[in-house]
């Protein structure tokens, strides 16, 4: 066993490396693998050009032809502004050093928008696959209004030489059906040009904060959302990592099975992201979770107590970017690495 990756989770190593999921087994899930292309893919819809696009992902960087995916993604400096996202490293205000990072951090794809990706298209489109988030939350309109709109089509990140697109819908919100109706029909387009595709699934609601408790984050309702998301035909699902569970019997809305919260689920993470693995047609769609903001000192032990969850549970992979780029690129690549790492120790397996 990798000793850094047991330094850093610390006295919860066991917690976290000796969990048993005994909701879910874990023979009832696709785990990702090397042949995930011939024992999922080649029996759905996707056509040959987008097999060859997702393949083009897992085939790429440190974690190449393993199933499992490191993704940068640096769309920070229009959800949370440029200046919040890169003032602590002010050379990702640079579009280079963005894909730079990605390539030195052995990431199977490097996510950005637009200007970013276009920008160096011609220089890097062809040494990383690029992954263009097709539709932002931009901070500048007053007062803000947490919606999602349209920055590009899909045919300019095809011509700018993208292998998958992204995007993401705040379910939950009062534009969320008008967000799921337009990423629909931007995926079904990028599957007939043969991208991949990629879903954020955020939950966006001031109602789900009941009683001090923010459920953004619950297992119940991000299962559901994940679920909404597969059936849009995302190839992959983007999810914050469960923190708790109960959303929708604590703002009582929505329909439930009691065995949700008493037989398919526990309180341990592992298994709480195990729920959502299953409501992504059993991990026949990968999960990836999200790494979450920096916050200095902690970066690394909160990557890695991530990516053992999310692989222990059956996910795909983690997509890590202000841990990664809100320092040096030297401390950068390495959480990049110490991630991959991870999913690469052999000793770390489903739980």
């Amino acid at each position: 066993m990798d000793t850094n990756i047991i330094k850093l989770l610390g006295d919860k190593k066991d917690y976290y490396l000796n969990h048993t999921c005994r909701t879910i087994d874990k023979s009832l899930i696709h785990i990702p693998s090397p042949t995930s292309i011939e024992d999922i893919w080649v029996n759905s819809d996707r056509n040959i050009r987008t097999l060859n696009s997702l393949q083009t992902i897992w085939g790429h960087g440190r974690l190449a032809n393993t199933g499992y995916v490191s993704i940068l993604p640096v769309d920070q400096g229009i959800e949370h502004t440029a200046g919040a996202s890169f003032a602590t490293n002010p050379i990702y205000f640079d579009p280079e050093n963005i894909v730079k990072l990605a390539i030195e951090g052995g990431c199977n794809a490097v996510a950005s928008t637009f200007g970013v990706l276009g920008m160096v298209a011609r220089k890097y489109a062809h040494k990383i696959p690029f992954l263009v988030k097709l539709n932002h939350n931009e901070l500048l309109s007053y007062p803000n209004t947490y919606d999602q709109i349209s920055f590009g089509t899909v045919k300019e990140a095809w011509s700018m030489g993208a292998v998958a697109v992204g995007a993401t819908v705040y379910f939950g919100s009062a534009e969320s059906r008008r967000q799921l109706v337009e990423v629909a029909e931007a995926f079904a387009y990028a599957h007939e040009l043969g991208m991949a595709t990629v879903l954020w699934c955020y939950l966006r609601n001031p109602a789900f904060v009941k009683e001090g408790v923010d459920y953004y984050a619950a297992a119940d309702l991000t299962g559901q959302a994940n679920h909404l998301g597969v059936t849009i035909q995302a190839d992959i699902v983007k999810q914050k990592l469960p923190v708790n569970n109960g959303g929708f019997t604590a703002i009582k809305f929505g329909k439930i099975n009691e065995k949700i919260y008493t037989e398919l689920t526990t309180e341990h993470p592992i298994d709480l992201c195990r729920y959502q693995v299953t409501n992504n047609y059993m991990g026949r769609i990968g999960l990836i979770n999200s790494g979450g903001e920096s916050h200095g000192a902690s970066d690394l032990a909160e990557a890695v107590r991530t990516a053992v969850i999310n692989k222990r549970a059956g996910g795909m992979g983690l997509i890590s970017g202000r841990k990664a780029f809100q320092k040096s690129m030297k401390d950068g690549v390495e959480l990049l690495h110490t991630i991959q790492n991870v999913y690469l120790e052999p000793e770390i397996t489903i739980a």
